[in-house]
């Protein structure tokens, strides 16, 4: 095990460990962090989630999917992945800059739904490391992270992601492209995905968002 969210707290693995994962991240551009959400806490999520609501969503000339509505899942995986100590371990595993926050959303792919992702690149909105996190109850088929060159039609790595509770960090880069190959068989892919932003800080994140709420009044029926 190399990094495990607990509900005690972190777990991060020795020094000599960090140090192997780095090598490979090096040179593949991606690391698979097994277990990164502690079991229980990954059952505890995915109870969140069978309760949440999905709708459709699109990212404009990328593809289409799923997005679970904010509530108990998302609002968890959120304080989650902004812990101070992950961001130090992301660091000590990719070599990337200082971490201000993580900005993610919970996605599904349905089989058979026309839900796609093509390949394209990460880059801007202050963004350093992708992660994506496994919430699938079950082994799904399909849904295989790609990578490769953006100059080359050749991949560099494919990754199966199948364990409840691994996660995936791969590089942002100008040369690299990505994207999740289209999920098949009967049962749906379901993660935690998104960006290590150097920018804004988590706290003015939060800050920002509780005046936005704020400033719109109570709701009416």
């Amino acid at each position: 095990m190399i990094v495990q969210l607990r509900n005690q707290g972190l777990f991060v693995a020795d020094p000599a460990t960090i140090a192997n994962a780095r090598v490979e991240f090096d040179a593949r551009h991606c690391i698979r962090l097994p277990n990164l959400l502690e079991p229980a806490l990954a059952r505890s999520v995915l109870d969140a989630l069978d309760r949440a609501t999905f709708v459709d969503y699109s990212h404009e000339g990328i593809g289409t999917e799923l997005c679970a509505r904010p509530g108990l899942a998302t609002g968890v995986l959120e304080l989650l992945a902004n812990d101070p100590q992950l961001f130090a371990a992301v660091r000590a595993l990719t070599g990337c800059g200082p971490i201000g926050c993580y900005h993610g959303r919970v996605y599904r792919m349905v089989p058979g739904s026309g839900h796609y992702d093509s390949w394209h690149s990460d880059e801007g909105f202050d963004r350093l490391i992708t992660m994506s996190i496994n919430l699938s109850p079950e082994p799904y088929e399909g849904g295989l992270l790609q990578m490769r060159e953006k100059s080359s039609p050749h991949l560099l790595h494919e990754v199966a992601n199948l364990g409840v509770g691994d996660a995936i960090l791969f590089r942002i880069a100008p040369t690299l492209t990505h994207r999740v190959t289209t999920v098949e068989g009967r049962l749906p892919k379901t993660a935690y995905a998104g960006w290590f932003r150097s920018k804004p800080d988590y706290r003015d994140l939060v800050r920002a968002r509780n005046e936005r709420i704020n400033s719109a009044g109570p709701r009416t029926r």
